[in-house]
């Protein structure tokens, strides 16, 4: 559980969308440095509800291949995924093919209790992407 708030702070929220979804985990050297959870929305739809990589392992392209594995794992599906709108963020599921597909107003100040920050940016909307076969 550790490593999956980092992708998402609070465990109930985790704890929402854990239960119905697939848990993939990437390891180096036997140390666990990423995580993701993947529900199947409908027949055609799968979403990325959750991707971390632990700190001491970013910038080194396991964010990427989770990704990836992710995306062979589902072949034909279109692949969703909400995110806050951290520049940093909103840019590397870009420069992995992710295109935006809407936004939710408030999503962040509506449905967590504390404010989540990231790079000095405090997080309001919920921004979804996708990717489509």
């Amino acid at each position: 559980m550790p490593l999956l708030l980092e992708g998402d702070e609070q465990e109930d929220m985790v704890r929402r969308y854990l239960w119905r979804g697939r848990l993939y985990a990437g390891y180096e050297a036997g140390a666990l440095v990423a995580v993701c959870v993947v529900t199947e929305e409908d027949g055609s739809t799968v979403e990325i509800k959750n991707l971390a990589v632990h700190r001491d392992f970013r910038r080194r392209g396991f964010g990427r291949r989770m990704l990836l594995h992710v995306e062979s794992a589902w072949p034909g599906r279109t692949i969703m995924l909400g995110t806050g709108e951290t520049p940093s963020t909103l840019l590397f599921y870009h420069k992995c093919g992710y295109s935006y597909s809407h936004t939710i107003k408030n999503f962040f100040t509506d449905n967590y209790r504390s404010p989540i920050v990231e790079e000095g940016v405090r997080l309001r909307d919920m921004i979804y992407l996708h990717k489509k076969p």
